[in-house]
């Protein structure tokens, strides 16, 4: 099976497809075993075929989960569980079992398969919308109008609250259509959780962080109490659609030196303090539209003077932005409060300047909220990316699990690292949790408060195998992964993927065969930019480089000393040039970029599958000419001619670069005179490919047309290996080439470097 087939099938794949038999020869391959998971993976036959039972299960303590690697005796009715060999008898109503008889969960086919538990969840998905009213007038019409659009996409069963805020936080009250009332907070104040209650009426059982849960499916008093904020979609729309439409603009004066006043921290603290009051462990999501940074109260980011300008990456490394470690701890701590009752945060922003998301961005990086970055509400960046939220299924169910969990177990010779994603740690220290810490470690369980068909997560693993204990020939390591989820339907949900590769003996070259780069350069890249949060950038830059020239010293074929021996066998081929552009990469240097975007381009990247990682990493460059096809092209500025258009893709933008030639033919209006056809479907190939990529993406990227020589042409520039620039006289030149203006180093010669470093011997 290739990595293409597995990764349908089973909606994984891994750094190594055939593992080191021991831990010293584990460390030797430098990258670690790990995998990119996509456990709600969309499978045709799950919704064809769907299994209607609990799933069987190993007696305690070990309880994995029957699966296609068990041994089973058909006559004695008895499987044998291959992680910790014990032997269970099959329950009664598998009693016709045979060998030409199995149940799915034992066909080769089903290494993933999806059991609708006979459990449906009391209470159907709530969405709290809390939207800013500090806009300028037009954008604040667009997000009305936006979500207004949004209320007719939601399920009709759903339940939906509304929370405004400006100076002041307004709690909408949905149960009057005569005379809408509102209870307002004072946006300067810190509200516990109990004076939210209080203050709303709601009597108190709040889940708190290590507090067990009360009974699912049993509401507490406290949610009675709440139907007066929150209402079923399609009994309140009217109200709210009215309510919505008579928003105003926040009506304290804002002087000309001076921003409004925005209470950001006390809105989400309203926010996430009534959800946990009324409906803990709830599959909801709370959705924050926000214009600006926070100016007042609990959360600030900035102060109301505009001479404060708010921080940048540069005061935040010599620690002089005031409000930053503070604002930090404040959205920490409710964005544990939100995990722990299961409820995802999502942020719209709509601002050119920052809204200070690098501030808040655990609330929806530990929730696997959404993250959307837009210049205001009325662009398409934000009104597409919206309407993507609530895509449906073929079933007509929204496209989003809640309050799942993932738990791993593996056979004795692996123990679990850590995971990088959207999650946060179910703190299960189980017999499987590995000493070495990867991402977010010490635990073999996690939970994610919202996941889709698209969410990827990291999972790392070690070899505790020791030499002394060799394996027998032939063994092989087993890892199950086990997500349950509440579907947007109610359903409970498991889905189970279970998974074997051989071990293999530290010299064979099955190893090196089995190397996956482009899953291996995703999840190095993983770690990267976790270690980049804590770290120093030319921290984190000196470690990839370390890593990779110990990987080349592994894997390559050289003599020593000898620069012009080395080669690099193909399936490790292009890595080191992942690697270049990683290091160059926007989730690693901030030059040029906000803190708010950094914090988003990072969020992204560690949601997303092998393929989208990669474009992100390495975007894709394609060259459309007058006499040849489209064809991809090097990601290097010898493709930037004058007679041809280009396409780029970084998953971000998605942009149009017309070379000297063709745009100065486009300006003099060639393409609008008879007999210049040829010319017209040149300017348009580019387009319609362009619009292929946006049909799936999330979010929707920024759509870029500009000329050589144009200011937009930087998003290009940025990208290209620099193999041609001003101070380049060098053989790989190419004189018809555009020059790039930069003190970087090229690709040729980072690899010059690494092969001289990687046969010198030392790292």
């Amino acid at each position: 099976m290739n990595f293409d087939e597995i990764e349908e099938q089973d909606g994984i794949r891994w750094s190594w497809n055939a593992w080191p038999s021991s831990r010293i020869e584990a460390t030797k391959a430098v990258v670690p075993i790990a995998c990119l998971y996509t456990p709600l993976k969309e499978r045709e036959e799950f919704v064809q075929n769907p299994i209607h039972y609990d799933p069987v299960t190993c007696k305690a303590p070990c309880r994995a989960i029957l699966n296609p690697y068990c041994q089973i005796d058909v006559r004695g009715k008895l499987w044998i569980c291959p992680f910790c060999l014990q032997r269970n008898a099959f329950p009664p109503h598998y009693k016709d079992i045979s060998n030409t008889n199995l149940p799915p969960e034992l066909l080769p086919k089903y290494t993933t398969i999806e059991y609708n538990l006979n459990r449906v969840a009391q209470i159907p998905p709530i969405f709290l919308y809390v939207v800013d009213t500090c806009l300028e007038e037009d954008d604040l019409k667009a997000l009305k109008d936006s979500l207004v659009v949004s209320l007719s996409l939601l399920p009709a069963n759903a339940w939906v609250g509304l929370i405004t805020y400006g100076t002041m936080t307004q709690v909408h009250e949905l149960g009057f259509e005569d005379c809408p009332k509102s209870f307002v907070f004072r946006g300067t104040k810190e509200y516990t959780s109990k004076q939210i209650q209080e203050m709303l009426g709601l009597g108190g059982n709040a889940m708190r962080p290590g507090q067990p849960a009360s009974r699912p499916g049993q509401p507490p008093q406290a949610s009675m109490s709440a139907n007066r904020f929150l209402m079923k979609a399609s009994d309140c729309e009217f109200v709210l659609t009215s309510i919505l439409e008579n928003l105003q603009r926040d009506p304290w004066p804002v002087a000309n030196d001076k921003r409004p006043q925005r209470c950001t921290g006390v809105a989400m603290s309203v926010a996430v303090g009534l959800l946990e009051t009324t409906f803990p462990n709830t599959g909801a999501r709370i959705m924050l539209f926000s214009g600006g940074p926070a100016t007042e109260g609990p959360g600030i980011v900035v102060s109301t003077e505009l001479r404060e300008p708010i921080r940048s990456h540069h005061d935040i490394e010599r620690e002089t932005a005031k409000h930053y470690k503070k604002a930090i701890k404040f959205y920490d701590g409710l964005a544990k409060r939100a995990a722990t009752n299961g409820h995802a945060i999502d942020i719209f922003a709509g601002c050119l300047d920052q809204i200070g998301l690098l501030e808040m961005k655990s609330m929806v990086n530990n929730t696997g909220g959404f993250m959307i970055l837009a210049d205001s509400f009325n662009t398409a960046i934000f009104k597409q990316s919206f309407q993507r939220v609530f895509q449906k299924d073929n079933q007509g169910h929204l496209q989003m699990g809640f309050n799942a969990t993932l738990d791993v177990q593996t056979t004795r010779e692996l123990k679990v690292c850590g995971l990088i994603g959207h999650a946060v740690s179910g703190n299960k220290k189980s017999t499987f949790v590995g000493e070495t810490e990867i991402g977010i470690g010490n635990t073999s369980s996690w939970k994610m408060c919202s996941v889709t068909t698209k969410t990827t997560n990291g999972v790392y693993f070690e070899v505790v195998n020791q030499p002394t204990v060799p394996l027998q020939p032939g063994s092989r390591g087993l890892i199950q992964f086990v997500t349950h989820y509440q579907h947007a339907s109610g359903q409970y949900k498991l889905r189970v993927t279970t998974v074997a590769r051989n071990f293999a003996d530290g010299q064979s070259p099955e190893i090196a065969n089995s190397f996956d780069q482009e899953t291996s350069a995703v999840l190095m890249s993983r770690i990267a930019v976790f270690k980049g949060e804590i770290d120093d950038g030319p921290d984190v830059l000196r470690w990839l480089d370390r890593m990779l020239i110990r990987l080349c010293q592994r894997f390559a074929d050289y003599r020593k000393d000898d620069p012009h021996s080395f080669r690099l066998s193909e399936n490790f081929s292009i890595y080191p040039q992942f690697m270049f552009h990683l290091r160059r990469s926007q989730f690693l240097q901030v030059f040029n970029n906000s803190p708010d975007e950094t914090a988003f381009y990072r969020h992204v990247l560690n949601r997303e599958n092998v393929d989208n990682s990669l474009i992100m990493i390495q975007p894709t460059l394609t060259s459309f000419g007058f006499d040849e096809p489209p064809q991809p092209v090097l990601l290097d500025s010898v493709s930037i001619k004058p007679d041809t258009l280009l396409l780029l893709d970084t998953f971000f933008h998605v942009l149009i670069f017309c070379g000297n030639t063709i745009a100065e033919w486009r300006r003099a209006g060639y393409h609008e005179q008879e007999g210049y056809e040829n010319f017209k479907q040149l300017l348009e190939a580019p387009v319609i490919d362009a619009q292929d990529l946006l049909i799936d993406r999330f979010p929707i990227p920024r759509y870029i047309m500009c000329d050589q020589g144009g200011s937009q042409a930087r998003f290009l520039l940025s990208k290209l290996n620099p193999s041609t620039t001003h101070a380049s006289n060098s053989p790989y030149g190419d004189s018809s080439a555009a020059a790039i203006f930069t003190d970087d180093v090229s690709l040729q010669v980072f690899m010059e470097h690494l092969k001289k470093l990687s046969v010198a011997g030392t790292s």
